[in-house]
Order: C-alpha cells, then structure tokens, then sequence
C-alpha cells in the first residue's frame, strides 16, 4: 500500500509540472520511480501506459480551459503518432544515448533564446492565434518528436514545446496546452508499439494505475495554473525548465566522471533562473502599476 501511494505521488508531481510547462512528464517519473528502487525496464513501462490516461486528463483539462490551438493540434498528431509507432516498433535498439546529447545541445541554446525572448523582446501584441508552423513544418516536427519520444523514453514535449515556444504567433499558454493535447496520440501509438514488441507481461498494471490515479488528479490543476499564469511569466519558466534538464544530459554525457562537479553547475544555473523569474516579476509588477495609473488618469481627465 505504502509503494502505491508513492507511486500515486509520482504521478501526481510528474503531471502536474508536465500539465504546467508542457513537458518532462517521462523524465519526472522515471527519475522519481528509479529514486525509489523500481527497475529502469519495469518504470519505462509503466510510465508509457500511464501517460495514456494522464495525457488524455490533460489535454480534456487544457481543452476546457482554452490552452489549445485546434489546428496545431490537428497538424501535429498524425505525424506524431506515426514516428512514436515506428520508434517504439522497430528503432528501440537504435544507439539513442549517442544522438541525445547533441539533441540537448540544441534544445539547451533554444532554452537560453526562450528566457532571453520572453524576458527582454516579449510583447503583449505578439499573442496571436495563428498558428506558427506551416503544414511542412509541422509535419517534420510531429515526426522527429513523435520518434524521439519512442526511442528516448520522452522528447515529445521537450522538443514540441521549445520549438513551438521559439516562433512567434502562438500564445505561450496555447503552446503548452497544445503539446499536451497532441500527446495523448503520441503516448497511445507508442504503448501500441511497446506492448508488439515486448508484450503485455512486462508491466505491473497496479503501478501503472497509481501513476495515472496521481497524474489524473494533478492535471485540471495544472491546466488551471497555464490558464491564469501571465505569458511572460510562463515563456520563463519553460525555458529555465528546458536548459536545467538538457543539462542534465549533457553533463552525464560529457562529463561522466566529474560527478563532484554536478551540484556546482545545478546551483549556477538554477541562481540564474531564479533571478530571470524574479526580473520577470518585477517588469509584471511594473506593467500592471503603469496600467493602473494610466487608467486612473483617463477616468480623471473624463
């Protein structure tokens, strides 16, 4: 009972940072699952099959709350589907250790162009709802997430939300809604391809409810929190959330053995996200009193 409760918890935490920043629900729950001594093989599982029901949680959440651009949504679930599928089928013993670092390389420079973005060029007027991606664009996106995700054991949303997040057009809210949405067909085509290739014996189905019980119950609130959470606000948290966990995997990749090094460079990069998310508050706070107070001058001058 005590292991079903943690579980429950994980699944809880995942979600509610997944349902919030638009990724890392696999990261999250795999870490916390493999903290708390369940083997690598049987957490993969469980979260792929989990992430069936807390995605479609998320997305009928992002929905109601209008996080979701329809089109987008539309444009990247085909091309999505169809990579996890061939990803988890066939590609599963591909080398993906010695893509991924290159892969977070990129993804870490679009994190720093994120906060840079939101911090210093945002501008109320570029929230649009046109969609950022043509058709193309769209379709190559869907197909190099949706494969990833399969094969790396998460990327849709760490390569969907930086991406889309980096083009303007498209509202930060909608950005993170809109991944999660699409990710419920992504997650499903892949469960598809793990269960033909490895077989329905591998999972433990009681783990894999306690995930979705706790991720279930974390995803309306999340979606909730990217409903009222203002979009500069958001854009900053994503793209400090993008480089603390891309370096993640660049330092296990590049630096394995310099372990001793590791808390030293998490402390740095988190005192400079700390310090963005505190600027970005104070230019909020700025914002919202020279509104106020041009508000209160039109009044006095009728």
């Amino acid at each position: 009972m005590k292991k079903l409760l943690v579980l429950a918890f994980v699944g809880f935490v995942a979600q509610l940072i997944d349902g919030s920043l638009g990724m890392a629900y696999g990261v999250t729950s795999s870490s916390l699952l493999l903290v708390f001594g369940i083997a690598p093989a049987v957490a993969s599982a469980s979260v792929h099959l989990s992430e069936v029901v807390t995605t479609a949680a998320s997305g009928i959440s992002h929905i109601k709350f209008g996080n979701v651009d329809r089109k987008m949504v539309f444009r990247l679930t085909i091309p999505g589907s169809i990579g996890a599928f061939v990803g988890a089928c066939f590609l599963s013993n591909l080398p993906g250790e010695i893509v991924k670092p290159y892969v977070s390389t990129f993804l870490l420079i679009l994190g720093v162009y994120i906060i840079f973005r939101f911090l210093f060029l945002f501008k109320p007027a570029e929230e649009k709802e046109s969609p950022p991606l043509p058709y193309k664009q769209s379709i190559l996106l869907g197909l190099i997430a949706g494969f990833a995700d399969a094969t790396g054991g998460g990327g849709w949303g760490p390569i969907a939300t930086p991406i889309l997040l980096s083009k303007k057009g498209m509202t930060a809210r909608k950005v993170v809604g809109t991944v999660d949405t699409t990710e419920f067909a992504v997650a499903i085509s892949a469960s598809l391809g793990f269960i033909l290739s490895l077989g329905w014996n591998t999972v433990n189905w009681i783990w894999v409810c306690a995930l979705m019980l706790g991720g279930v119950v974390a995803a309306p609130i999340a979606a909730w929190l990217v409903k009222i959470m203002p979009a500069q606000m958001m854009g900053v948290l994503v793209g400090g959330f993008i480089i603390l966990v891309n370096a993640r995997t660049l330092l296990s990749a590049w630096l394995p053995n310099s372990s001793e090094y590791y808390s030293l460079i998490y402390s740095i990069i988190l005192l400079l996200w700390g310090t963005a998310i505190i600027f970005s508050a104070k230019k909020l706070i700025n914002v919202n009193k020279n509104n106020l107070v041009k508000g209160s001058n039109i009044q006095s001058d009728n």
